[in-house]
C-alpha cells in the first residue's frame, strides 16, 4: 500500500517539478530586500552580502539549465538597485502627501500595505525584466498574500503611484500605468477576454498620468484608454476609451424611507 503510494506520489513529482524551496527562498529575498531598503537596524553591506547568495540560489533553481554560468548575474540585478531606491522613494512621498491620514513617510514604510505591494512590485519587475521565470511572480504573489494587492510584475507602471487601502486590487499583466496615478481600494485593471490564444497581445488598460480611481472601479480591455488628468469615480465600469481631463460617474439611486411605526 505505501510503495504504491510512494510511487504515484513520485511519478507525479516527475510530471510536475515544484520547488517549495524556490516560494520560500524568493520570500526571504523580497523580505531581506526590504529590510535592506528601509531598517535601520539591518547592516546594508552584510544584507548585500546574503542577498547575492540568495539571488543565486533561487536563480539556480528557477533557471537550472545556466547554473554555475554567468547569465543573469547579481550584478545585473545589482546594478538596478539606484533607479529601484529612487522610485521606491518617489512613490513614498506620493503616498504621503496625498494622504490626509498619513502622519509621516515613516508611517508609510511601516504601515501602509499599497507600499509594500508597490515595493515587491517595483522589486520582482526587475527579475521580469531579466526574464528570470516563476521568480517574479512568486515575489508579488506574497505581497498580494499579505495586503490583498495583486499586482502582476508584467505591469509597466511609472512614477509616484499610490495605492490607498489597497485590499482587492487587481493589476493585469499587460496594464500600463503612467505616473501621478492613484487608486483605492477595489479596483480592477484587468482584461475583457481571458482566452489563452491572447496571451501574447495587451490585454489590460492604459492609465494616463494624474489619473484617480476611486474604488472598486472595473477598467477592462487592451485598448481602452483613461486620459491624463481624469477622474474615475467609484463603482463604475469601463470597457472603452475617456478622454482626457474626464469625470466619469457611476448613476446610482439611493433611496431613504421613514421606518413604519407600529
Amino acid at each position: 500500500m505505501n510503495s504504491n503510494l510512494i510511487h504515484v506520489i513520485n511519478q507525479h513529482k516527475e510530471t510536475v517539478k515544484v520547488s517549495l524551496t524556490l516560494k520560500e527562498e524568493s520570500q526571504r529575498f523580497t523580505k531581506l530586500l526590504y529590510k535592506a531598503f528601509y531598517d535601520c537596524d539591518t547592516d546594508a553591506e552584510q544584507a548585500l552580502k546574503e542577498l547575492e547568495v540568495l539571488f543565486v540560489k533561487i536563480r539556480n533553481i528557477a533557471c537550472p539549465q545556466i547554473k554555475n554560468l554567468p547569465c543573469k548575474r547579481w550584478d545585473d540585478f545589482k546594478s538596478n538597485i539606484p533607479d529601484l531606491y529612487t522610485n521606491l522613494k518617489k512613490d513614498a512621498e506620493a503616498i504621503f502627501n496625498n494622504d490626509p491620514a498619513s502622519q509621516s513617510v515613516e508611517e508609510i514604510y511601516l504601515a501602509y500595505p499599497g507600499f509594500f505591494a508597490i515595493s515587491t512590485y517595483r522589486m520582482a519587475r526587475v527579475f521580469y525584466k531579466l526574464k528570470l521565470p516563476l521568480i517574479p511572480r512568486l515575489m508579488t504573489e506574497y505581497a498580494h498574500c499579505i495586503t490583498g494587492i495583486d499586482i502582476h510584475p508584467g505591469a509597466n507602471i511609472g512614477d509616484s503611484f499610490f495605492i490607498d487601502h489597497g485590499t482587492g486590487v487587481v493589476i493585469g499583466e499587460t496594464t500600463e500605468i503612467h505616473s501621478n496615478v492613484k487608486v483605492y481600494q477595489g479596483v480592477t485593471l484587468g482584461a475583457l477576454t481571458v482566452k489563452k490564444q491572447y496571451q501574447d497581445t495587451k490585454r489590460h488598460p492604459t492609465i494616463e498620468s494624474n489619473v484617480t480611481i476611486y474604488a472598486n472601479a472595473t477598467i477592462l480591455g487592451g485598448d481602452t484608454i483613461i486620459g491624463k488628468n481624469s477622474v474615475i469615480g467609484g463603482n463604475t465600469w469601463l470597457t472603452e476609451s475617456v478622454p482626457e481631463n474626464s469625470i466619469v460617474t457611476h448613476n446610482h439611486k439611493v433611496e431613504v424611507f421613514a421606518k413604519t411605526k407600529k
